[in-house]
């Protein structure tokens, strides 16, 4: 797999945003030396999408020539926009 394709793939996800795992355990040592699990804790973590990762998806794709000059609002359309485009392409 070539990197460029990694790095657009991870632009994607954290443009579109995604869930997360995180699993926390803790250890003991039990009497005979050994290790014992004493607590798991399994947190699911929503990760919102990324303004700043539209935006260089937007300059990589080079589907706008220049976003330095759009206002707030067109930013919020691009984004929305682009949003939709990953989201089909992600199904």
């Amino acid at each position: 797999m070539d990197n460029k394709k990694s790095i657009k793939r991870a632009l994607k996800k954290r443009a579109l945003g995604y869930d997360s795992t995180e699993v926390t355990e803790e250890y003991t040592e039990d009497g005979d030396g050994g290790v014992k699990l004493i607590k798991r804790k399994v947190v699911k973590k929503n990760v919102p999408p990324d303004v700043s990762a539209v935006k260089l998806l937007i300059e990589m794709e080079g589907e706008s020539s220049d976003v330095s000059n759009m206002t707030d609002g067109e930013l919020e359309l691009e984004k929305q926009r682009l949003l939709k485009l990953l989201d089909k392409e992600k199904k």
